[in-house]
């Protein structure tokens, strides 16, 4: 009869040792090799008339070893069903086995000892009790102008002006480099584009004001534009962002067409282009609608926040013990790869980390009965294929669509978005969960400060 017994040796951290006699392995030994002989390709033979001597001399030994390794394997497995283990990742089987020692000529009582991780019991930090800041940021003045700003550009008209009168003008321009005799070079660039008086250098700009369509003048790329602009304007001649050199290079700009955005007016045209669906009748109004919109927007950041902020509350207030050596041991030898000891030691700290956050998330959601159904991960697929399609249709698009459905049901089929995405949902539901327990202390607090914050303290993790 197989024995299988158990030994602690260190914290959280067993040695289970199974004992397998001849008759646990050698009547599936000799099963195993019937069905080899059967099913044995031998030049020479027919097809399951292979003479079992010739099968056992040449394939015995590993259908042994298999034999004993799985049996031992079975008697492990239902151990640790029956006494009910939670163990970390799998067992380790200890160094002293040897499956060289297994002769089938001269079967024997065989012993194989494995290493466990077990899972502790631990409580989770209580979130009643926490009281954590909850940054509100400031939509100011200033912010409300720059976005109404924009959206007038934005659905404003385009006119065309005879001459270039400042900064908002949009002039379409055609490049041509030249070379030293201030002639176009064969086979140079020649390139068009359009560009905002603003994106040129400012000790620039005067030349052009004034300027009317077929005008041209005569620079280089970094005396008409500055560092920022450089590098988009040298991508799309086509040059290396890299090299300095590109920037001397001479080019005659010569404007084809004068443009110039003019603001769209507070009318009803421009308060059902730009707000659809929305009761607006004047600027009090718009101005509230974009203050609502940025507020919105600068709220999500908050709760992300917040959600850092429970995040360290947990971990740091949760006390849990880790079989340690064995998990050092795992990270070296577990998962197929092989590690150093000096390797290990410098994973540890954010591998113990990851797992306790694991065990603190898997906790919460097995007190608190946190589920995610088949119709999260379906709304979730939705969300994703529109934000993908940008917001901008979302007013016309009828979300029932058949084609949104076959997308969703596509997705629902794909194994690994069905993993992350069930992840993803779930730590977003232990995360509401906290948020509706722990007490908010709210902090007004401007954006630049806020942004100046997060910097530092991603720069600590």
């Amino acid at each position: 009869m197989a024995t299988v017994t158990r030994e602690n040796i260190g914290l959280l951290n067993d040695k289970i040792t199974v004992k397998l006699a001849k008759e646990d392995y050698l009547p599936s030994f000799e099963k195993a090799l019937k069905n080899y002989s059967k099913q044995a390709n031998i030049p020479g033979f027919r097809k399951g008339m292979v003479p079992s001597g010739l099968i056992r001399k040449m394939h015995g030994q590993n259908v042994f070893v298999d034999e004993v390794l799985r049996s031992v394997e079975k008697q492990l497995t239902d151990y640790m069903t029956n006494e009910k283990l939670e163990i970390f990742a799998q067992p380790l089987p200890m160094p002293e086995n040897d499956s060289r020692q297994l002769d089938m000529n001269s079967p024997n009582e065989y012993a194989f000892a494995f290493e466990i991780g077990l899972k502790p019991d631990f409580k989770v930090a209580d979130l009643k009790t926490a009281k954590l800041p909850y940054y509100k940021i400031t939509v100011t003045e200033e912010m409300v102008d720059e976005e109404l700003n924009r959206l007038q550009l934005r659905y404003g008209n385009m006119t065309e002006p005879e001459t270039v009168t400042g900064d908002d003008n949009v002039l379409n321009i055609s490049f041509t480099e030249l070379g030293d005799d201030g002639q176009p070079v064969e086979g140079g660039i020649t390139k068009d584009n359009s560009v905002l008086v603003k994106y040129f250098a400012e000790a620039f700009r005067p030349r052009l004001i004034g300027k009317k369509t077929g005008d041209a003048l005569e620079t280089t790329l970094a005396e008409a534009f500055d560092t920022k602009e450089r590098e988009w304007i040298l991508g799309d001649l086509g040059l290396s962002k890299e090299d300095p050199a590109q920037l001397s290079r001479k080019f005659r700009l010569t404007i084809t067409k004068v443009g110039l955005v003019e603001k769209a007016a507070m009318d009803e045209n421009f308060f059902q282009t730009a707000f659809p669906g929305k009761e607006i009748t004047d600027e009090a109004s718009v101005r509230n609608a974009i203050k609502e919109d940025i507020q919105l927007q600068l709220d999500a950041q908050s709760r992300n926040q917040l959600f850092d902020g429970i995040y360290h509350h947990l971990l740091d207030h949760t006390t849990i013990s880790f079989p340690e050596s064995f998990l050092k041991k795992w990270i070296q030898n577990g998962n197929d790869s092989q590690k150093s000891p000096e390797e290990a030691e410098k994973e540890y700290p954010s591998f113990s980390n990851s797992l306790k956050w694991t065990l603190i998330v898997d906790q919460l959601v097995k007190d608190n009965q946190i589920e995610v159904k088949p119709e999260d991960l379906r709304d979730f697929a939705k969300a994703q294929l529109f934000s993908y399609m940008g917001n901008m249709q979302m007013g016309q698009l009828d979300t029932e669509q058949p084609w949104v459905n076959d997308y969703v049901e596509r997705m629902m089929k794909d194994r690994k978005f069905v993993e992350d995405s069930f992840h993803r949902i779930q730590t977003d539901k232990v995360f509401g969960l906290a948020e509706s327990q722990v007490q908010r202390d709210e902090k007004p607090i401007d954006l630049e400060s806020f942004q100046k914050m997060q910097a530092e303290h991603h720069h600590h993790h």
